[in-house]
């Protein structure tokens, strides 16, 4: 084994018995995520996208890793340390859960977070504005209002809007409180249904039969994973189902007026370029992604016993048919 770099002009460490060899101006960036699941791996595959499109690819030479905690959160920081541990360029975390762990593992490694709800609740920046320290990012917040004027488009008779979401995520504790200020004011009332674990979903949504006219699901990590248990019930007691995350009408959901997690992963891969490129992640305020896009879901709306209007379908930016 060489034990030092022969080969310094031509930009390569060559280690004896290896038939390739790495160039010093090689990057690397660390992917983690809090569990897999479409909007989640849609950011993950955005990121991707635009580093593949920079001087950075990896055809060019970028180390890239990824690694998910699939839903857990101590694996979240295991995850973080080992990521910290081999020090890469820049540590992408996706979702709230994995941006906190990332957050508290390191002060110096960059950190880019992406689809967090609120990074300030979260504690992952002081305020909106730059942040002075190794983290930056791209929120996935929504103004709750037009959540609450598409809930009444879609069931304008409701009274009890029902919601099933994990109280250990920060971003879903988040909504759940900014819901319990703003319902009463479309006379509306909130009905919470909690799931700490993934397989605790179904239930939670059948505790809800009765007791609400739609229910509205967030970005909750456990309840997105989870969704075609949610599905099932709102199909069998005819409950209408409203997403924020747009993957959800897809899978069963009537409608859900939010961001294309895809372009919220570009939006993330072009702050990871400019890190790469030198700028820090401190100087650069976290951003909010402005694009929302409505889609929607007749069938669905069937099964769950809503008629969607013609007008309404015409503004979709996306009907889906299964």
């Amino acid at each position: 084994m060489i034990n030092r770099c022969v080969a310094r002009l031509l930009g390569a460490c060559i280690i004896a018995g290896a038939s390739t060899y790495a160039p010093v101006h090689a990057k690397s960036v660390s992917v983690t995520s809090i569990v897999e699941h479409p909007a989640l791996d849609s950011v993950k595959d955005g990121v991707l996208e635009v580093l593949n499109e920079s001087e950075h690819s990896i055809d060019s030479g970028l180390k890239w890793e990824f690694q998910t905690a699939q839903g857990n959160t101590a694996i979240a920081a295991q995850i973080a340390r080992k990521f910290v541990g081999e020090s890469p360029d820049v540590i992408v975390a996706i979702a709230t859960p994995s941006a906190q762990a990332v957050v508290a593992a390191t002060k110096s490694v960059p950190v880019v977070f992406s689809a967090v709800t609120d990074p300030v609740a979260a504690q992952l920046v002081p305020s909106s504005d730059p942040s002075g320290t190794n983290v930056t990012g791209v929120s996935d917040a929504l103004e709750l209002e037009k959540q609450i004027e598409l809930i009444k488009q879609i069931v304008p008779d409701a009274k009890k809007v029902g919601i099933v979401y994990n109280p250990g995520e920060a971003n879903s504790v988040v909504v759940v409180e900014r819901l319990r200020e703003l319902l009463p004011e479309s006379d509306l009332s909130l009905v919470e249904a909690t799931a700490a674990r993934t397989v605790d979903v179904g239930a939670a949504a059948r505790s809800l039969v009765g007791k609400v006219d739609v229910i509205y699901t967030n970005t909750d990590n456990n309840v997105v994973s989870a969704y075609e248990s949610l599905v099932k019930v709102g199909n069998d007691a005819k409950i209408p189902l409203i997403a924020s995350d747009t993957d959800s009408v897809s899978r069963g959901a009537i409608a859900a007026l939010g961001v294309n997690y895809k372009d919220l992963g570009r939006q993330t891969g072009e702050i990871v370029v400019r890190i790469l490129n030198g700028e820090k992640p401190g100087d650069i305020a976290y951003q909010i992604s402005e694009k929302l896009e409505l889609h929607l879901n007749p069938s669905a709306a069937i099964k769950q016993g809503v008629e969607l209007s013609e007008e309404l379908i015409e503004s979709a930016a996306k009907v889906i048919d299964n």
